[in-house]
């Protein structure tokens, strides 16, 4: 053996281990702590819950299902919250969407029907961003507003009754049908990932969006419109929140003005359990479709466990204040 070549491999070991510990002192839990939560909230439920059909593929896919009204909202929040913005009215949007997509396929057919219900969201996308970006009211107090008058106008053309949607081919397409075994809810919430992570991680506007959210003022010096950004995020939240009101209307085979109602907490939780920051600057698209997941995981434990609503309300709001305080900590650490 050459002189020396024990110390050298020690040296080498000492160096590498050395690497190791600083990558491993660098690392920063709190970006992945969805992903761990889930791992760990989905062993406890599959141990104690395996006898009630938790692990069956069937309830998988229902917990998917289930959630895809939420994970598809949730894409377009990360980049509303990306850009340090907010949109409280998304729920609202739904329930507005749904019911103009029932009146106008009954009246004209699927396409024109379809697409009142998407108009319906980008009209209010585009109020919502004139008022914000124009006016200069915060996007809180907006769609805050927003929420209140979109849900009033669906009550008041309905007379807050359903109104039934008896094509099947709509209802196939945005909620109730399959393509083999697999539900369309399922393929929806795909779709919305796949499109909202290549848009947020691998093109010019996702990358703007970030910079807007984490410096404002050092991104319009850079030569980025933000307030053309902003608008463009809070027309898109509004309308992928139509989608949603598709959706809707397509598993309950109905438009009704309060589908969608109180979902803009959860998806802002499953946005900011996802790893986006509530300040805006950082945003991950996996992350709050995986928070969305997390969230309909552990409503699907608990009606398993027997709880009752209160009880699963209570769950629902603890996960709120645990995002907001885990956003917190990312800014301030």
């Amino acid at each position: 053996m050459a002189p020396g070549t024990v110390e050298s491999k020690s040296l080498k070991g000492s160096v590498g281990l050395n690497g190791l510990m600083r990558r491993l002192r660098g690392f920063d839990w709190r970006q992945y702590v969805v992903y761990i939560a889930f791992v760990v909230i989905f062993l406890a439920f599959a141990i104690t819950q395996s006898d009630n059909g938790f692990l069956s593929v069937t309830n998988m896919l229902n917990i998917v299902s289930q959630t895809a009204n939420i994970s598809v909202v949730a894409v377009a929040a990360a980049f509303v919250i990306g850009a340090a913005e907010i949109d409280l009215s998304v729920g609202a949007v739904a329930g507005l969407a749904s019911v103009a997509v029932a009146i106008a396929i009954n009246r004209w057919g699927l396409v024109p029907g379809v697409a009142a219900g998407l108009l319906s969201g980008v009209g209010v996308g585009l109020i919502n961003g004139f008022l914000v970006t124009r006016i200069g009211i915060p996007s809180f107090l907006v769609t805050l507003g927003m929420l209140g008058m979109a849900e009033g106008v669906g009550w008041w053309i309905t007379n807050a009754a359903p109104v039934p949607i008896v094509n099947d081919a709509f209802n196939n397409i945005f909620g109730s049908g399959f393509v083999g075994p697999i539900p369309s809810l399922v393929i929806w919430t795909l779709i919305a990932l796949v499109v909202g992570h290549v848009v947020l991680r691998r093109t010019s506007f996702g990358r703007r969006v970030l910079a807007t959210g984490g410096n404002e003022t050092a991104a319009r010096f850079s030569g980025i419109s933000t307030a053309n950004i902003k608008y463009s995020v809070m027309v898109l939240s509004a309308t992928v929140a139509a989608l949603s009101g598709l959706l809707y209307a397509g598993r309950l085979q109905s438009g009704r003005y309060q589908w969608g109602s109180g979902d803009a907490l959860s998806v802002i939780a499953a946005v900011i359990l996802g790893g986006t920051s509530l300040f805006g600057g950082r945003a991950s698209v996996v992350g709050a479709v995986v928070g969305s997941l997390l969230i309909g995981l552990i409503n699907n434990g608990l009606i398993l466990m027997g709880l009752q609503n209160s009880q699963q309300e209570i769950a629902r709001g603890a996960i709120i204040i645990l995002a907001v305080a885990l956003a917190k900590k990312r800014v301030t650490s």
